[in-house]
């Protein structure tokens, strides 16, 4: 009975902090106790996550985050004796309100909040100061209680929504003034008995939300004056992932919610706030550049694509903080074009106004890599693109911060991905399309010669385009010269470390990535490739023998589950082609009479054959992957295409 008088009290004092009314809380029974079997195994449980935000009319936010965690072993412990939280310095202000402890055996500990540490939080790559503040709880045992608060004032932190840096509380206000918005997961990573999300903002604010992926009771009420939305969810599990799934944002329950009315609004308020801090304003350096590099380019592409593919060479990829102007506003050309590195928005930025230079309308674009974009008006984006008008009237998106050397102009590892313009008419949310796979094939064709002892030699040739191209020819365009040859002779090795290379030939300059696909043959020979044995020897097709699997990204999903509950994802569409001929030693012949099989679906094609033709053995694939995301009703026909396409890397018999 102490100890379920404890948990009620710190419950009690949790929901009357929070301003729940104590309507979440005042349920004393222990539910780890009540359900022992529902949480065994877990480190942790959530007793209460819940989070109340009260909305100013400029649209900045007071955040009340708490949470009651019960330590369920001693692994829950030691991951629990330091607490952290993350903020942006440039959009927000957070600290620990307090920090209590209810031991297992009746003491409560209240720890001194003027303890607390703020510094600088682990970065790479963008060093924007972020910063994080820590708790040092210290020793718990299982069967103790963490009740913590943390007070946050500002906004809802995302890479291209940012303020003005200072320290007054203008750099709280979100930079679409007065407007509010929030993207609140409802899942966990350890059960969670009660999670509660409320906001409440100025009465003649107007919100819209939904709820995705699940259920919760919501409501809203008008307390003080002000209107209150409360959402509730119950008993949440940890989410059963899959392999390759796609993001939980695009899986599990989630909250959307904005006050602005439309994606059109956002659009056009992207586009005035770059354009009137004069992100993209030419300068004669950048001017000289942009004509040398479009001098004999007589059609639009050729234009668009020799300055897209400069700017993803040429600007860096490494984000320091310079102050006002992180996030949503793009760093002005003369910065860029002088330090030739930044973020996303930066390399975007420059291409922008490289591409205006040139004579086109060209924008930049808000994007989320990873996870879908919903038609409720929230910033769910985390990258910046650009948009170029085509003569047709239309917008073509690019992005050159993922093609590097890569001789695509929009990467299609970003296909089926939303975006919104930030374009004078204003737009909706878009979607890039899918790429057909056609656009990355890879073709290997080998022809080998199997001689009485085992030895295999021969040569296969490789071509490729698109992501495939980019992958293979990757060693060329970002790797030593001198490590080329050991690179090139390692997919020989992945196949048998007796293989010795020969030779190859990559042409005059596999750097230069726009001059055509990729196209290389090797000359190998490999002792000992085929196991002998009495009047018979047994082998692989060598194209199927772990040769360059690197590009065979679709070979690391696990195609042995039989069903899936969500979508998943692949690196990108594929088509892939292998032909081989073996020639056999005089006298074998197949053990087998073959094989032959054919598969189709709105996800995955495909068409195999293995059959012996005068003294060869003879074996065609042709495998195409339609998507890069698919839905979880596409599982069938995707594994059963690449199951079928895996069969046919079996042991091969040969006999006399």
């Amino acid at each position: 009975m102490k100890y379920l008088s404890i948990l009620a009290t710190a419950l009690l004092a949790t929901a009357s902090a929070y301003g729940q009314n104590g309507e979440s809380c005042r349920m004393a029974p222990d539910p780890t106790l009540q359900k022992p079997e529902l949480y065994a195994g877990y480190d942790c449980v959530n007793l209460l996550d819940s989070t109340s935000v009260t909305v100013q009319p400029t649209g900045s936010g007071s955040f009340a985050v708490c949470k009651i965690i019960k330590v369920m072993n001693t692994r829950g412990a030691v991951a629990n004796r330091i607490l952290k939280y993350d903020y942006d310095p440039l959009t927000a202000h957070a600290e620990f309100h307090r920090v209590t402890i209810y031991k297992a055996n009746g003491d409560v500990v209240n720890l001194d909040i003027t303890r607390q540490q703020d510094y600088a939080a682990p970065a790479r790559a963008i060093y924007w100061g972020a910063r994080q503040i820590m708790m040092e709880v210290g020793r718990l045992d299982p069967g103790d209680i963490i009740d913590y608060q943390i007070d946050k004032k500002g906004f809802t932190y995302a890479l291209l929504t940012s303020a003005t840096a200072g320290d007054d509380e203008s750099r709280f206000i979100p930079p679409m003034r007065g407007q509010f918005y929030d993207i609140v997961p409802f899942w966990a990573t350890e059960p969670t008995v009660r999670k509660v999300y409320k906001v409440n903002i100025p009465m003649e604010k107007e919100m819209q939300f939904q709820f995705y992926q699940g259920e919760c009771t919501s409501s809203m009420r008008y307390e003080d004056g002000r209107k209150a939305y409360t959402f509730v969810s119950t008993d949440i599990m940890p989410t059963r992932r899959e392999p390759n799934m796609v993001d939980l944002f695009d899986a599990a329950p989630k909250l959307m919610m904005s006050s602005t009315p439309r994606w059109q609004d956002k659009s056009l308020w992207f586009n005035k706030v770059n354009e009137d801090y004069g992100s993209f304003n030419a300068i004669p350096e950048a001017q000289k550049k942009v004509d040398e590099l479009i001098k004999g380019k007589k059609t639009e592409m050729e234009k668009i694509a020799v300055l897209t593919h400069w700017v993803a060479d040429n600007i860096r990829y490494s984000g320091i903080s310079m102050g006002k102007g992180e996030g949503y506003t793009l760093h002005n050309l003369k910065m860029n074009y002088t330090d030739r590195c930044g973020v996303c928005k930066d390399i975007a930025g420059t291409l922008i106004a490289f591409l205006r230079m040139a004579g086109f309308e060209a924008y930049p674009a808000m994007t989320m890599a990873g996870s879908r974009v919903e038609s409720i008006p929230a910033d769910h984006f985390n990258h910046c693109v650009a948009v170029v008008k085509l003569s047709s009237g239309t917008y073509m998106p690019l992005d050159p911060t993922w093609v590097p050397f890569c001789r695509e102009l929009w990467s299609s590892a970003e296909q089926q991905q939303n975006y919104l313009p930030g374009v004078p008419e204003a737009s909706d949310l878009c979607l890039t399309p899918v790429s057909a796979p056609e656009n990355h094939y890879v073709r290997i064709k080998a022809d080998n010669r199997l001689d009485a002892k085992g030895t295999l030699t021969g040569q296969f040739t490789i071509t490729a385009e698109g992501q495939s191209d980019s992958n293979i020819r990757r060693i060329f365009t970002t790797g030593w010269q001198s490590q080329w040859q050991a690179a090139l002779e390692n997919q020989l090795l992945a196949v048998s470390p007796k293989a010795r290379l020969i030779g190859v030939d990559y042409g005059k300059d596999p750097k230069n990535y726009q001059a055509a696909p990729i196209k290389m043959t090797f000359r190998y020979e490999i002792p000992g490739y085929a196991l002998p044995g009495e009047g018979e020897m047994l082998f692989k097709p060598m194209v199927m023998n772990n040769l360059y699997n690197q590009v065979k990204s679709y070979l690391r999903i696990n195609t042995d589950l039989e069903e899936r509950r969500y979508g998943f994802k692949d690196a990108c569409s594929r088509l892939v082609e292998l032909d081989e001929t073996i020639q056999l030693p005089a006298g074998y012949k197949l053990a087998s009479d073959g094989k032959e099989d054919n598969t189709q679906s709105s996800a995955a094609d495909f068409e195999g054959s293995l059959r012996q033709e005068g003294n060869k053995v003879v074996l065609h694939q042709k495998l195409a992957l339609k998507k890069r995301v698919y839905e979880a009703g596409d599982w069938n026909g995707f594994r059963d295409a690449v199951n079928a396409h895996k069969s046919f890397g079996d042991y091969i018999v040969i006999k006399r």
